[in-house]
């Protein structure tokens, strides 16, 4: 038996919406980069706990969530790495990851 499975499944997608709100509220009120990043790893954690809740609530003939959540975790970690290398390049140009004070991407 599965963790989540003795919990409704109103009480999950409470978890899983404040969460995203979290994510959200991060992506919106931070300047710097990694911050940000961090904002949209939380809203992709969110996604996947509602996509995991789903698949063992819900019975599904096709593709179950947990093989949804665990593609989506592969994006996030190459995302995450994509990003990562822009911001170093950034810092690199620039000296800082304010996503405020950067106008373009040229020196």
């Amino acid at each position: 038996m599965l963790w989540f499975t003795k919990y409704p499944v109103e009480n999950l997608l409470i978890l899983s919406s404040a969460v995203f709100c979290f994510g959200i509220y991060t992506i919106v009120t931070r300047k710097n980069a990694v911050s940000i990043l961090m904002g949209v790893e939380l809203v992709l954690n969110s996604v996947n706990l509602n996509f995991i809740t789903f698949s063992q609530f819900v019975d599904n003939a096709g593709i179950s969530g947990n093989m949804v959540a665990i593609f989506v975790i592969v994006l996030a970690a190459a995302e995450a790495s994509v990003a990562l290398a822009i911001i170093l390049g950034i810092y690199q140009n620039f000296g800082r990851v304010d996503v405020d004070k950067l106008t373009s991407l040229r020196n």
